[in-house]
């Protein structure tokens, strides 16, 4: 095939990379699965992720023995682009690897590319971290939060969460705190007989990343939505946080009158067997906001498919045909 005849699709995330590569028809060329291109993950921050993006980006393209120079666009959406200096230095970056035509921005934002028949609306995502990305009818974007719980009110995602578990229970078992059921299942899981050694063994979960992240969230749900009073605190509170930011951009951008679209993305919206954590999101929204109506959809195609999406629509130079969209959409579901 000529120079020039693919895209890249490219969601960065704090845990994991995903590459998808598409020809022009909205064929899959290939796909790669591999570790996080955050500089926010590297010890030598921005040095680290252009290495492991060089490395990524070589591996995907020299299987199928493409150049760089070969790829019509590429779309990056990635953790830990926040604010202008992270995207100016991740754009330098990019620009470093060789790709001819590319764009950057926030992880967030693919959720609206891939899950939103409208093209414009919220993306809440609750992954590892967690964000909230929104795009109006006329195109204006903007991100609140992805920065951390202390600054922006990034009150979920499964970091976030499994140590405001592991607080409800060292509040229990030390600190006079509310008692909850969480206390023997989180010490099972920790590998603990008893409390003795429980902070010992927080401290070191959280500095080397060790704990079992999704087996809390999941206990943390679970048990939430048996009434546990500490549990269902945690919840409320983080739907609540969650939902102020997804307001937040209604107020500050103009979605007119009709419903507006809200897609959650990212594996504690996606794939938590219990709904107890986006119903109450959802019913924050819609009290925070009562004269607006919302359509909540939850993202079935890897946020990979919108990088593809915005991707194409590079190098076609405007809107992807619906029948090229509804392709490469199908094929995302297949995938996911």
């Amino acid at each position: 095939m000529s120079p020039e005849h693919y895209v890249l699709g490219v969601d960065g995330g704090n845990s994991k990379t995903d590459y998808h590569l598409y020809d022009l028809r909205g064929c899959r060329i290939a796909q790669l699965r591999t570790g996080t291109c955050s500089h926010e993950r590297f010890a030598d921050g921005y040095a680290g992720a252009e290495r492991a993006m060089r490395e990524q980006l070589s591996e995907i393209l020299n299987s199928c023995d493409i150049m760089p120079a070969d790829i019509a666009a590429a779309a990056f959406g990635l953790a830990g682009a926040d604010i202008p200096s992270q995207k100016a230095e991740l754009n330098k970056i990019i620009g470093r690897l060789g790709l001819q035509r590319y764009v950057v921005d926030n992880d967030s934002f693919l959720g609206l590319k891939a899950g939103s028949s409208s093209g414009w609306g919220i993306c809440s995502i609750n992954g590892s971290g967690a964000c909230t990305g929104a795009i109006a009818p006329d195109g204006t974007r903007l991100q609140i939060g992805g920065v951390g719980s202390e600054l922006a009110g990034d009150e979920a995602g499964g970091y976030y969460l499994s140590r405001r578990v592991l607080r409800a229970v060292y509040d229990a078992c030390y600190r006079l705190g509310e008692p909850t059921a969480l206390c023997g299942p989180v010490l099972d899981l920790l590998g603990l007989p008893d409390d003795t050694l429980l902070l010992e063994r927080m401290v070191a979960g959280v500095t080397d990343r060790s704990l079992p992240y999704t087996e809390l969230v999941t206990l943390l749900l679970n048990t939430a939505e048996q009434g546990d009073a500490a549990a269902l605190a945690i919840v409320k509170q983080s739907a609540q946080q969650m939902a102020r930011s997804a307001a937040g951009c209604v107020q500050r951008l103009d979605f007119g009158n009709g419903a507006i679209e809200v897609v959650l993305a990212g594996s504690v919206w996606v794939k938590a067997d219990s709904p107890i954590l986006r119903d109450y999101f959802q019913r924050y929204v819609q009290q925070l906001l009562p004269d607006k109506q919302f359509r909540f959809s939850t993202l079935r195609v890897p946020p990979a498919t919108g990088a593809v999406l915005w991707a194409m629509e590079q190098a076609l130079g405007g809107p992807v045909p619906d029948e090229l969209r509804a392709s490469i959409v199908r094929d995302g579901q297949i995938q996911s």
